[in-house]
């Protein structure tokens, strides 16, 4: 096995990713804290065509040092809006029936291995705060909540490693 050079990836142009068709998946970051987990979460968003990043309460707004440190671009690839309520972006994706998903660990959660979503569906993801998690106002307003299965004494995952596992299972189910 050699490694691939970077020419040989198909890596497509900035002009061919607003034009390629996007995984019908929006996230919603609401009070990240970490400029790093927003930029790998940019990143990995690049990586599976999402369709849109909407960041909210005190999550920082490209253009960052820090945010392309991890992002590596990827925040002129992927559409992205800030709005300082992320109730708000809610309500708004609601009523464009979009379904809308904490990622949580809630009573009566839905395991991500048993999620399966509907092909016919777009879906947003609202992903929290690094030590409070998703604000009890937006699981409330939420369709669900999808829990990532742990089985280790933390029970708790980088923000930016919950966003890369629960959109890759979405990807992969929807694709």
């Amino acid at each position: 096995m050699k490694k691939l050079a970077n020419e040989a990836l198909n890596r497509i142009s900035k002009e061919e990713f607003k034009d390629a068709e996007k995984t019908p998946i929006i996230i919603i970051l609401d009070d990240i804290r970490s400029l790093h987990n927003i930029g790998s979460v940019f990143r990995t968003s690049d990586a599976f065509l999402i369709e849109k990043i909407y960041l909210c309460g005190i999550t920082a707004v490209p253009p960052n040092k820090e945010i392309h440190k991890t992002a590596l671009g990827a925040t002129e690839t992927v559409s992205w809006e800030y709005a300082k309520d992320v109730l708000e972006v809610i309500e708004k994706l609601k009523a464009e029936n979009v379904a809308i998903y904490s990622i949580e660990q809630v009573e009566n959660s839905i395991m991500l291995n048993d999620f399966q979503p509907e092909n016919d569906k777009k879906y947003a993801l609202i992903f929290g705060n690094e030590v409070k998690g998703v604000q009890q106002e937006a699981i409330n307003l939420s369709d669900g909540v999808i829990e990532i299965p742990q089985l280790g004494s933390k029970h708790s995952l980088n923000i930016s490693v919950s966003a890369g596992i629960v959109i890759w299972d979405l990807f992969q189910k929807l694709n």
